[in-house]
């Protein structure tokens, strides 16, 4: 296994993991699973194009593909992540990789001139692009050149061999949550799923988890914006729930989860009857002043990781990072730590598909051969306009999963 470290743990001289060598390795802005959320993004850049920069002197050239003129929160949120790169590169002794930054432009078109430029350039490894729409055309011009490529997306359709997926993908949020819930007690279970992209992803691995674990599902309801719409789920939901559920998951974000919840008790949803539950998009503060989310609980990395990370983030840009930040310093950190120990090998299938994984800012993580990733979640309580940690995060990856 390849040994990683965050940059904590790197300061304090601290392996933690162990196997082919010794490496070090130290996630749009708000909560962990919008990276992209599978949104169509304009196609047109909002401002001219930045020009090519590159940073550090290393012999090993990195592509770094970001959409820094994009429409939008997306050059903001580009900047913030070339930042946490950079300071990847400042926080790792001595790193023999240089980054050739590439602006996309938040779009198809910008990616492909991206990626031609950096993979003319000597590229032996491309980190991004953000987009979903651009995975896919960076993917082609690197396999055509045997250059793997670490993305960003958070849409698993667009992850394949030699494409990995270093982002927050719901489907660990689930796996970890049913997990959790049934190993306390909860067998049956009942939902109400966001009428899109992200909800369709959720409710495919919320059915796989369950029938996985044994659970029972007594009634999976879909809604959209409109109110009468939620209402009118809620409903279903809430009859069948009150029946024999010992769970009700809901995976959506604070814009939608307090109305939704209102609605269950609302339709005869007795309070305490079913555990609530969510995803990663329930890490938000929003929620955890709403007094009907009290003891619900959810999945998402430790915190105190993040914590470390801003703080440092601030002290050496003066501003807020966005929450993906991590994962460009991540991305960084890691191909940094395999140019120093794992020689010509450095970026083969398996080494970074290594079962035993890595340890990033957001705890561990792996990548698999199909391009996507399982991260090594904490379980987290709303309590008191916070939240807290009640299950911890794995410490290892044994067999397939957790």
């Amino acid at each position: 296994m390849v040994r990683v470290l965050n940059a904590e743990w790197r300061r304090s001289r601290r392996l933690i993991a162990s196997g082919l060598a010794a490496a070090a390795l130290a996630f749009v802005a708000g909560c962990t699973n919008t990276a992209d959320m599978f949104s169509s993004q304009p196609q047109q850049p909002a401002q001219p194009p930045q020009q090519p920069t590159t940073v550090g002197t290393g012999q090993v050239r990195v592509g770094l593909i970001l959409p820094l003129s994009g429409q939008g929160n997306a050059a903001s949120v580009a900047l913030s992540m070339k930042n946490a790169a950079e300071m990847a590169l400042a926080e790792f002794s001595s790193p023999n990789i240089q980054l050739l930054v590439k602006d996309d432009g938040g779009t198809a078109g910008g990616a492909q001139t991206a990626a031609s430029q950096a993979l003319e350039e000597g590229a032996e490894i491309i980190v991004g692009p953000l987009f979903a729409h651009s995975v896919g055309v960076v993917g082609q011009a690197s396999r055509a050149r045997g250059v793997p490529v670490i993305a960003f997306s958070t849409d698993a359709n667009v992850a394949s061999r030699g494409i990995y997926l270093l982002s927050f993908l719901p489907e660990s949020d689930v796996d970890r949550i049913v997990d959790y819930a049934v190993a306390n007690g909860k067998r049956s279970f009942a939902a109400m799923m966001p009428d899109n992209a992200y909800g369709s992803v959720v409710e495919a691995a919320f059915k796989q988890a369950t029938a996985r674990k044994g659970a029972r599902v007594v009634a999976l309801e879909k809604y959209g914006l409109d109110s009468s719409q939620i209402g009118n789920s809620a409903r279903l939901v809430a009859t069948a729930a009150a029946r024999g559920a010992d769970a009700v998951f809901i995976p959506d974000g604070a814009e939608a989860v307090p109305t939704v919840v209102q609605q269950l008790y609302a339709n005869g949803l007795p309070k305490g009857r079913a555990q609530l539950m969510g995803t990663g998009l329930w890490d938000d503060s929003r929620m955890f002043s709403d007094p009907n989310l009290q003891g619900g609980w959810f999945a998402a990395p430790d915190p105190q990781g993040f914590r470390n990370f801003s703080q440092r983030y601030r002290q050496r840009f003066g501003s807020e990072p966005v929450r993906t930040a991590t994962l460009s310093y991540d991305a960084v950190a890691l191909i940094a730590a395999l140019v120093k120990t794992q020689g010509a090998q450095r970026f083969s299938e398996p080494v970074l598909t290594n079962p035993s994984g890595f340890a990033g800012i957001d705890g561990l993580f792996r990548f698999r051969a199909d391009g996507t990733n399982e991260r090594g979640l904490a379980v987290h309580r709303i309590s008191g306009n916070s939240s807290t940690v009640i299950s911890p995060p794995p410490r290892s990856f044994g067999g397939s999963g957790y």
